[in-house]
């Protein structure tokens, strides 16, 4: 969903209820003192942010569109609600326990929590990537499903399900999405955008970019006139699956 919210700034520029030194320590990039925010949530929220600006700057997302998140223990760290990217300080942390009760910040998390709660509480997720991307926008328009036609569908659990469409921020929405999700780490929301996630933020990010790259080859090879697409069966798809348990350096 494309947030909409009213900026409030006190006279230094900086949030409305920001101390003052929280204010200053953030336009100079270092943690707001006395925050109490503890090291590995500072570095989470640092990668949450850096990843935020990666889907505006990759054209996942316009404007504060999509949202992302982290997990650290019981605590979901999740990009705020309405607020542009690249404005985005240490004074800014906003996060949620598994129930949803804000445990830091004063900035309203993103409308879209429940999709990410769902996702945190019913897998291992431990980060959540949701972007507006076009193609796969587009795609979640056509089909009920991601045609077969690459076989990084592989990375990604198997053939890419559309969620049937519900008004964004809604439990009627994440329980789409869950079943959708079904045995796959990312899927398509319909007339909406894309959902992934992974055991890592980069490992999130990389299979939103990887999905939005499938939707763009479908929809470009389906457009040649006279000519339709082959496709990879699901036996096929079953020996990527095996290959890829085995890719990458081992330690």
């Amino acid at each position: 969903m494309a947030e909409q919210r009213e900026d409030r700034q006190d006279g230094r520029g900086g949030h409305e209820g920001a101390p003052e030194d929280a204010t200053e320590g953030a336009r100079e990039g270092a943690w707001p003192r006395g925050s109490g925010t503890g090291e590995e949530e500072a570095r989470a929220w640092d990668a949450l942010v850096a990843t935020a600006r990666r889907t505006v700057a990759d054209g996942l997302v316009v404007g504060t569109s999509g949202n992302v998140s982290v997990r650290t223990g019981d605590i979901v760290l999740v990009t705020p609600s309405g607020v542009p990217y690249d404005r985005l300080t240490p004074a800014d942390l906003t996060a949620v326990d598994l129930d949803g009760r804000q445990v830091r910040g004063t900035l309203a998390p993103t409308s879209e929590l429940p999709m990410h709660l769902a996702v945190y509480r019913h897998t291992d997720a431990r980060a959540v990537v949701h972007t507006h991307a076009v193609h796969a926008t587009a795609v979640s328009t056509l089909v009920p499903e991601l045609p077969l036609i690459h076989y990084m569908a592989a990375a990604l659990g198997g053939p890419i399900r559309v969620a049937p469409y519900a008004t964004y921020g809604t439990e009627e929405l994440a329980g789409n999405m869950l079943r959708a999700l079904d045995g796959r780490s990312g899927c398509l929301l319909q007339n909406h955008g894309t959902i992934t996630y992974g055991a890592t933020l980069d490992q999130a990010y990389d299979r939103t970019a990887q999905l939005e790259w499938m939707c763009r080859l479908w929809l470009t090879a389906s457009s040649v006139p006279g000519l339709t697409p082959t496709l990879l069966s699901e036996s096929r798809l079953d020996e990527v699956t095996e290959r890829l348990r085995g890719y990458g350096q081992r330690s």
